[in-house]
């Protein structure tokens, strides 16, 4: 029996770019020594990280302020009205960031913050730890307006969380950017989705 294709058969025909890279920070970036081999082929897209907020999962606290700041973001420290947090939509990704000194700002303005609303023993004798949205590992961390004019102060959200948690929630985005093979810079964006 032959069966006739149905439905809607008509649209553009695309095809994903494929991308080389080689970047030092992502794996095969030596070739194993040969120069020949290194670096890995990716395809051009815009890839999603999953955080869980289901009872048990390790990154559950990390999941839930993720949450409450994309759903609810009037409900987040610190304040601003208008918030609206970059990362949920394909058209407003997060973008990776390796810089140390950019990666370091964005952890000190968002642990100033926390400081700011829990006080200084926020941490609780180091059982918790301050958890920013979005990463302190992109470009829209806590500190992109000292480092954009344009970019909106205070367009993040900080929590103090447990230190297991915020350990499970950066690990997983370690490892969704090896995966991924996501580059340093502006044009290679993601964004992130919390599931139950």
């Amino acid at each position: 029996m032959v069966q006739l294709l149905t439905g809607d058969l008509k649209g553009d025909i695309f095809m994903l770019a494929p991308r080389w890279d080689a970047a030092k920070y992502l794996a095969n970036s030596t070739g194993g020594g040969n120069p020949a081999r290194k670096g890995s082929a990716t395809f051009s897209y815009v890839p999603t990280l999953a955080y869980r907020a289901k009872p048990g999962a390790s990154e559950r606290a990390a999941a839930q302020h993720i949450d409450t700041a994309f759903k609810t973001p009037e409900d987040t420290k610190p304040y601003m009205s208008a918030k609206k947090v970059p990362g949920q939509t394909p058209d407003a990704p997060l973008h990776r960031t390796v810089d140390k000194t950019r990666k370091e700002d964005n952890r000190k303005a968002a642990v100033k913050q926390c400081k700011r609303y829990w006080g200084a023993n926020y941490s609780q004798g180091a059982t918790r730890e301050c958890d920013e949205y979005p990463f302190a590992a992109t470009y829209e961390g806590a500190a992109e307006p000292d480092y954009d004019a344009d970019a909106r102060k205070f367009n993040f959200s900080v929590r103090p969380i447990a230190k297991e948690d915020n350990g499970a929630g950066g690990s997983l985005l370690l490892s969704f950017y090896a995966k991924n093979r996501l580059i340093d810079g502006l044009e290679d964006g993601f964004t992130v989705k919390i599931t139950s």
